[in-house]
Protein backbone atom coordinates (compact mmCIF):
# COMPACT_ATOMS: atom_id res chain seq x y z
CA UNK A 1 0.00 0.00 0.00
CA UNK A 2 1.47 3.18 -0.93
CA UNK A 3 2.01 5.93 1.23
CA UNK A 4 0.04 8.96 0.85
CA UNK A 5 1.64 11.62 3.36
CA UNK A 6 -0.16 15.36 3.32
CA UNK A 7 0.95 17.61 6.48
CA UNK A 8 -0.53 18.90 8.42
CA UNK A 9 -2.98 16.00 8.62
CA UNK A 10 -6.43 16.67 8.49
CA UNK A 11 -9.12 13.62 7.90
CA UNK A 12 -12.72 13.96 7.57
CA UNK A 13 -14.78 10.57 9.15
CA UNK A 14 -18.16 9.80 8.00
CA UNK A 15 -20.36 7.05 7.96
CA UNK A 16 -24.04 5.58 7.84
CA UNK A 17 -25.86 5.95 11.23
CA UNK A 18 -25.31 2.75 13.12
CA UNK A 19 -21.89 2.11 11.18
CA UNK A 20 -19.64 2.13 14.05
CA UNK A 21 -18.00 5.41 13.30
CA UNK A 22 -17.63 6.57 16.90
CA UNK A 23 -16.12 3.32 17.39
CA UNK A 24 -13.15 4.27 14.48
CA UNK A 25 -12.95 7.58 16.66
CA UNK A 26 -11.86 5.96 19.17
CA UNK A 27 -9.30 4.08 17.18
CA UNK A 28 -7.28 6.68 15.85
CA UNK A 29 -7.59 8.41 19.09
CA UNK A 30 -6.01 5.13 20.59
CA UNK A 31 -3.26 5.42 17.53
CA UNK A 32 -2.30 9.14 18.33
CA UNK A 33 -4.49 11.16 16.24
CA UNK A 34 -6.10 14.26 17.92
CA UNK A 35 -9.85 13.64 17.45
CA UNK A 36 -13.53 15.47 17.57
CA UNK A 37 -16.63 13.73 17.54
CA UNK A 38 -19.54 15.75 16.39
CA UNK A 39 -21.94 14.27 18.31
CA UNK A 40 -20.10 14.76 21.20
CA UNK A 41 -19.85 18.11 20.72
CA UNK A 42 -23.85 18.34 20.51
CA UNK A 43 -24.18 16.93 23.42
CA UNK A 44 -21.72 19.26 25.16
CA UNK A 45 -23.63 22.40 23.88
CA UNK A 46 -26.83 20.81 25.03
CA UNK A 47 -25.84 20.39 28.64
CA UNK A 48 -23.32 23.68 28.94
CA UNK A 49 -24.34 26.08 25.84
CA UNK A 50 -27.64 28.22 27.90
CA UNK A 51 -28.13 30.16 24.43
CA UNK A 52 -29.13 26.70 23.03
CA UNK A 53 -31.09 25.54 25.81
CA UNK A 54 -32.81 29.31 25.51
CA UNK A 55 -33.64 28.88 22.52
CA UNK A 56 -34.57 25.43 22.16
CA UNK A 57 -36.99 25.79 25.12
CA UNK A 58 -38.64 29.35 23.75
CA UNK A 59 -39.55 27.11 20.45
CA UNK A 60 -40.47 23.85 22.08
CA UNK A 61 -41.54 24.57 25.59
CA UNK A 62 -40.43 22.93 28.44
CA UNK A 63 -41.93 20.11 27.65
CA UNK A 64 -38.52 19.30 26.45
CA UNK A 65 -36.58 19.24 29.66
CA UNK A 66 -35.42 15.75 31.81
CA UNK A 67 -38.14 15.27 34.71
CA UNK A 68 -37.12 17.05 37.64
CA UNK A 69 -34.62 19.02 35.65
CA UNK A 70 -33.32 21.97 33.25
CA UNK A 71 -31.42 19.61 31.29
CA UNK A 72 -32.85 19.01 27.74
CA UNK A 73 -33.95 15.63 27.08
CA UNK A 74 -32.86 14.79 23.46
CA UNK A 75 -34.98 12.00 23.23
CA UNK A 76 -37.78 14.54 23.17
CA UNK A 77 -35.98 17.01 21.31
CA UNK A 78 -35.40 13.97 18.70
CA UNK A 79 -39.21 13.08 18.63
CA UNK A 80 -40.01 16.88 17.27
CA UNK A 81 -37.60 16.92 14.61
CA UNK A 82 -37.45 13.85 12.66
CA UNK A 83 -41.24 14.12 12.11
CA UNK A 84 -41.61 17.50 11.42
CA UNK A 85 -38.48 18.88 8.63
CA UNK A 86 -39.22 22.55 9.27
CA UNK A 87 -38.19 21.68 12.73
CA UNK A 88 -35.19 19.70 12.15
CA UNK A 89 -33.74 23.11 9.96
CA UNK A 90 -34.35 25.28 12.50
CA UNK A 91 -32.33 22.86 15.19
CA UNK A 92 -29.59 22.52 12.21
CA UNK A 93 -29.16 26.25 11.82
CA UNK A 94 -29.05 26.73 15.73
CA UNK A 95 -26.51 23.53 16.24
CA UNK A 96 -23.96 23.21 13.27
CA UNK A 97 -22.40 26.89 12.97
CA UNK A 98 -21.54 26.24 16.83
CA UNK A 99 -20.20 22.77 16.23
CA UNK A 100 -18.22 23.66 13.45
CA UNK A 101 -16.70 26.80 15.15
CA UNK A 102 -15.64 24.45 17.70
CA UNK A 103 -14.02 22.32 15.83
CA UNK A 104 -12.79 24.45 13.29
CA UNK A 105 -11.06 26.74 16.19
CA UNK A 106 -9.95 23.44 18.10
CA UNK A 107 -7.70 22.16 14.76
CA UNK A 108 -6.36 25.78 14.28
CA UNK A 109 -5.33 25.72 18.33
CA UNK A 110 -3.17 22.97 17.21
CA UNK A 111 -2.18 22.97 13.72
CA UNK A 112 0.38 20.82 14.13
CA UNK A 113 -1.35 17.60 15.23
CA UNK A 114 -2.69 15.13 12.77
CA UNK A 115 -6.39 15.48 13.15
CA UNK A 116 -9.34 13.22 12.08
CA UNK A 117 -13.02 14.99 12.40
CA UNK A 118 -16.31 12.78 12.56
CA UNK A 119 -19.29 15.09 10.92
CA UNK A 120 -22.01 12.43 9.83
CA UNK A 121 -23.21 14.45 7.33
CA UNK A 122 -19.65 15.79 6.06
CA UNK A 123 -20.54 15.62 2.50
CA UNK A 124 -24.24 16.71 2.68
CA UNK A 125 -22.96 19.86 4.36
CA UNK A 126 -19.86 20.57 1.55
CA UNK A 127 -17.74 20.11 4.27
CA UNK A 128 -15.07 17.59 2.93
CA UNK A 129 -12.93 20.65 1.46
CA UNK A 130 -11.75 21.05 4.38
CA UNK A 131 -10.63 17.97 4.97
CA UNK A 132 -6.53 16.63 2.63
CA UNK A 133 -8.74 13.16 3.04
CA UNK A 134 -12.43 11.61 4.53
CA UNK A 135 -12.78 8.27 4.90
CA UNK A 136 -16.42 6.22 5.26
CA UNK A 137 -17.37 3.90 8.04
CA UNK A 138 -19.45 1.42 6.46
CA UNK A 139 -21.59 -1.55 7.36
CA UNK A 140 -24.35 -3.73 5.99
CA UNK A 141 -28.35 -2.39 6.40
CA UNK A 142 -29.13 -5.85 8.53
CA UNK A 143 -26.38 -4.42 10.79
CA UNK A 144 -26.86 -1.30 11.44
CA UNK A 145 -30.64 -1.70 12.02
CA UNK A 146 -29.70 -4.10 14.77
CA UNK A 147 -27.18 -1.82 16.34
CA UNK A 148 -29.64 1.07 16.26
CA UNK A 149 -32.48 -1.42 17.51
CA UNK A 150 -30.20 -2.27 20.53
CA UNK A 151 -30.24 1.77 20.82
CA UNK A 152 -33.85 1.65 21.31
CA UNK A 153 -34.72 2.81 17.75
CA UNK A 154 -37.48 1.49 16.12
CA UNK A 155 -37.68 0.96 12.21
CA UNK A 156 -39.73 4.34 11.66
CA UNK A 157 -37.10 6.34 14.21
CA UNK A 158 -34.56 4.92 11.82
CA UNK A 159 -35.96 5.62 8.27
CA UNK A 160 -36.59 9.35 9.87
CA UNK A 161 -33.04 9.41 10.53
CA UNK A 162 -31.34 8.03 7.19
CA UNK A 163 -33.42 10.68 5.59
CA UNK A 164 -31.60 13.23 6.12
CA UNK A 165 -28.37 11.64 4.91
CA UNK A 166 -27.21 10.66 1.69
CA UNK A 167 -27.54 7.06 0.73
CA UNK A 168 -24.01 4.85 2.17
CA UNK A 169 -23.32 4.05 -1.39
CA UNK A 170 -23.18 7.99 -2.18
CA UNK A 171 -20.52 8.35 0.52
CA UNK A 172 -18.73 5.90 -0.15
CA UNK A 173 -18.65 7.18 -3.67
CA UNK A 174 -17.33 10.36 -2.38
CA UNK A 175 -14.81 9.13 0.15
CA UNK A 176 -11.28 8.54 -0.31
CA UNK A 177 -10.98 5.45 1.42
CA UNK A 178 -13.72 3.07 2.66
CA UNK A 179 -13.46 1.11 6.11
CA UNK A 180 -16.37 -2.21 6.34
CA UNK A 181 -17.31 -2.16 10.03
CA UNK A 182 -19.11 -6.02 9.27
CA UNK A 183 -16.89 -8.00 11.60
CA UNK A 184 -14.92 -7.59 14.91
CA UNK A 185 -13.76 -4.33 16.43
CA UNK A 186 -10.31 -5.93 16.02
CA UNK A 187 -11.63 -6.09 11.96
CA UNK A 188 -11.69 -2.36 11.97
CA UNK A 189 -9.17 -1.67 14.09
CA UNK A 190 -6.46 -3.62 11.36
CA UNK A 191 -8.35 -1.55 8.41
CA UNK A 192 -7.18 1.87 10.36
CA UNK A 193 -4.04 0.69 11.73
CA UNK A 194 -2.90 -0.01 8.04
CA UNK A 195 -4.74 3.04 6.86
CA UNK A 196 -3.21 5.83 9.57
CA UNK A 197 0.31 3.94 8.45
CA UNK A 198 -0.83 5.12 5.01
CA UNK A 199 -1.66 8.58 5.55
CA UNK A 200 1.80 8.69 7.65
CA UNK A 201 3.70 7.36 5.37
CA UNK A 202 4.93 5.03 7.65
Amino acid sequence: MSAVVHSPLRLGLTGGIGCGKSSAVAIFHELGFAVIESDAVVRELWDKDAEVKQAAIGRWGTGITESGSKQIDRHKVAAIVFSDTKELDWLEGLLHPRVSKLWRGAVAAEPQKEWVVEIPLLFEKNLASDFNFTLCITSSPALQATRLAARGLSPADIAARQARQWPLQQKIDRADFVALNDGSLNFLRQQIVQLAARLRGT
